[in-house]
């Protein structure tokens, strides 16, 4: 399952119902994921961000190198989109894998443009 800001806030935040979802997730063995600026679109301070701080410590945090990066910005120009972010969410994921998020309609956009047969579940 990979993971978006979303998801991570919503992790933060406790929320019983994307908490449910990842717990489903971990209970299945899916691996959980996500990249290091969905990371930093939500880290503020690890001291105030417990909750956020401990759940990390079970997530692949998936490197975005130069290949990667010109995949994803050849996948916004075909898409008309311009987030990087929500590019890489995608292109990190494997077919039939679920991306957990709070765009969820964003992300089946790249997802259907980049030809990937994903499950997007909004949080």
């Amino acid at each position: 399952m990979i993971l978006d800001a979303g998801a991570l806030i919503a992790i933060e935040r406790n929320d019983r119902a994307t908490v449910a979802r990842v717990l489903a997730a971990d209970e299945d063995e899916d691996e959980l994921k996500a990249h290091p600026m969905v990371v930093a679109q939500v880290w503020r301070d690890g001291r105030r961000q417990a909750n956020l701080s401990r759940f990390l410590l079970g997530v692949r945090i998936v490197e975005i190198d130069d290949e990667l990066g010109r995949r994803c910005g050849e996948l916004l120009g075909k898409a008309h989109t311009a987030d990087p972010i929500d590019a890489a969410a995608v292109l990190i994921s494997n077919v039939g894998e679920a991306i957990l998020t709070s765009d969820p309609e964003d992300l089946r956009h790249l997802a259907t443009v980049a030809r990937r047969k994903l499950l997007i579940v909004g949080c």
